[in-house]
C-alpha cells in the first residue's frame, strides 16, 4: 500500500533517485539496495526512483529491473512512493518496461524523454502517451533535454497534463519560465530534477525535488521544503546556501559515480559500478570530502 499522495504533490516532496547497489563483481545486490532504501526513507524521502539514470538504468538488464522494484517496494513500499524508470527511446520497450514495473509492484512511473533519436514533438507526444495508457500507473514525465537532445516543448507538455495519467513532470530543462508557463497553463505538478535548482523551482510552484545529493541531505532537502512551504523564505535561502558546495560536490565529475563515492565512504554500499561509468580517483574522492564537509556532511 502506497503512501498518500495529494493532487499537488502525487508523490510527496522529497524524492532520491536511488543508485542502484552492485557487489564488488559487479552483480545487483538487492540486500544493499534494500537497506539504501531503508536509510534515505528513515532520512526524510517521501519516495525513491528506482532505474532511472542515477540508477544506472542503461547498463542494468529488464530482468534486474524488475528484480530491483520489487526489492525496493519490499524494503519501503509501505511508507514511501517506489517510482520506477520507464524511459527508453523505443516506445515498444518503454510499455514493456512500464508493464513490468507495474507488475513488481511500484506506485508510479518516471518516463524521460526518448533520447538520441530526437523525434518530433508529436512523435513525443505519441509515444508517451502509449506508455501512460499501458498500465493503471501515475506518470511522471521526465525532460532533460541535455542529455536526451530533445526538449518537451511547453505546449507538448500542456496537451499531456490532460491525460488522467500522467500527473506530474520532473524538470531538469533549467528553463524557469518554460517551466512556469506549463505549471500556470495546467496546473501539472512540477519536481525539480536540478538540486541547484531546488529552491528556486519551488518558488515558482514546483510540488518538490527528485535529487541526487538526496542520498547525503536527505535531512536538509526536508527542512528546506519544509521552512518554504511553511512560508519561512528566509529559512528555506539559508538551507539552500548551506547546500551550495554540496550540490557543486556531487556534480563535478558524474551524479552517479561521486553518490556512490559518498555511499562506500558511508559503508551504506559497495560502491561498484559499471562500464561505462568508473569508480571516482583518489584525488576526485580528497575533493568531494571537502565539498561535502564545506555543506556540512562528513564522510
Amino acid at each position: 500500500m502506497a503512501p498518500t499522495s495529494t493532487p499537488q504533490t502525487p508523490f510527496g516532496r522529497v524524492l532520491t533517485a536511488m543508485v542502484t547497489p552492485f557487489t564488488a563483481d559487479g552483480e545487483l545486490d538487492l540486500a544493499a539496495a534494500q537497506r539504501l532504501a531503508a536509510h534515505l526513507v528513515d532520512a526524510g524521502n517521501d519516495g525513491l526512483v528506482v532505474n532511472g539514470t542515477t540508477g544506472e538504468s542503461p547498463t542494468t538488464s529488464d530482468a534486474e529491473k524488475a528484480r530491483l522494484v520489487r526489492a525496493v517496494v519490499e524494503a519501503v513500499g509501505d511508507r514511501a512512493f517506489v517510482v520506477a524508470g520507464a524511459g527508453s527511446n523505443d516506445t515498444a520497450h518503454s510499455v514493456e518496461l512500464a508493464r513490468e514495473a507495474e507488475a513488481a509492484g511500484a506506485h508510479g512511473l518516471l518516463l524521460v524523454t526518448p533520447y538520441y533519436s530526437k523525434p518530433p514533438q508529436e512523435g513525443l507526444y505519441r509515444h508517451t502517451v502509449r506508455v501512460a495508457d499501458a498500465t493503471e500507473l501515475p506518470v511522471m514525465l521526465y525532460d532533460i533535454p541535455g542529455r536526451t537532445g530533445v526538449a518537451l516543448e511547453t505546449d507538448t507538455i500542456v496537451r499531456l497534463a490532460e491525460h488522467p495519467r500522467i500527473v506530474a513532470n520532473k524538470d531538469a530543462k533549467g528553463d524557469l519560465g518554460a517551466a512556469s508557463w506549463v505549471m500556470a497553463r495546467s496546473g501539472l505538478p512540477y519536481y525539480c530534477g536540478d538540486d541547484m535548482l531546488n529552491l528556486p523551482m519551488l518558488s515558482i510552484g514546483a510540488a518538490g525535488f527528485v535529487s541526487v545529493v538526496g542520498h547525503v541531505v536527505a535531512p536538509e532537502l526536508r527542512a528546506l521544503v519544509d521552512a518554504y512551504t511553511a512560508g519561512d523564505v528566509v529559512k528555506a535561502r539559508e538551507i539552500h546556501q548551506r547546500l551550495l558546495p554540496v550540490y557543486t560536490g556531487v556534480f563535478r565529475t558524474q551524479g552517479v559515480i561521486l553518490s556512490k563515492a559518498a555511499l562506500a565512504a558511508q559503508g551504506l554500499i559497495a560502491g561498484a559500478l559499471r562500464l561505462p561509468l568508473i569508480e571516482a580517483t583518489d584525488e576526485q574522492m580528497a575533493v568531494l570530502r571537502q565539498d561535502l564537509a564545506a555543506g556540512g556532511v562528513e564522510l
